[in-house]
């Protein structure tokens, strides 16, 4: 398989999803989320994906609703149908969830922690074992981390500013990284004194 990763910004993008079983109603969760148009093919639904916008339709006319759609999604149990719909939708963005290989989009294991988004694919070969990496990550990442990716984003706004090369301003950042005061500031929750000490340094350049 050719695949690569990448984020695809899907708000207000069209995304019909074939079934509306367990897996189904997960992705249709995570499109809705991000401001996406869901229509489920199936014969019910939850009421929580109604209240976010998610619309029920009826095994019947199919076709429209591929013709309808950016990405097309394939949850069903039903494989003689899922065999059909994937034929008459190579020409969108496909995710089967029942054999993966055969689409040419992936929708991997995500999960948030505070505003890093952190996604996890396994090539198909255990999506248990994406699971497990999912705990080892979440407990691996502090909030000292997070803080520190807080305080590079506000220092990497005041440096475009003053540095023209991106690979000065790198160098610059890999310094406030290791910097021990600022460490010290960010052990101790103190983000906006961490914000303050960078400030002066960089006003220094």
């Amino acid at each position: 398989m050719g695949l690569t990763s990448l984020f695809l910004e899907v708000e207000n993008k069209n995304i019909f999803i074939l079934g509306t079983g367990e897996v189904a109603t997960r992705r249709a969760n995570r499109f809705l989320d991000k401001g996406a148009n869901v229509i489920l093919a199936g014969h019910h639904i939850e009421e929580e994906l109604l209240k976010k916008g998610a619309i029920l339709k009826p095994l019947e006319n199919l076709e429209d609703l591929i013709k309808w759609s950016d990405i097309v999604i394939i949850a069903s149990a039903d494989e003689k149908l899922n065999n059909y719909i994937a034929s008459i939708s190579e020409d969108k963005l496909l995710n089967r969830a029942d054999f993966p290989e055969k689409g040419n989009i992936i929708v991997p294991t995500s999960f948030m922690i505070d505003d890093i988004e952190i996604s996890i694919f396994t090539n198909g070969q255990s999506p248990l074992m994406a699971k497990e990496l999912r705990k080892k990550i979440q407990k691996t990442i502090s909030a000292e981390d997070l803080l520190e990716i807080k305080l590079q984003d506000y220092c990497r706004t005041l440096l475009k500013n003053k540095i023209q090369d991106q690979k000065a301003r790198k160098e610059y950042l890999y310094k406030i990284l290791e910097d021990k005061e600022i460490k010290n500031y960010l052990k101790n929750n103190q983000l906006e004194e961490a914000k303050d000490y960078t400030k002066n340094l960089i006003d220094k350049i």
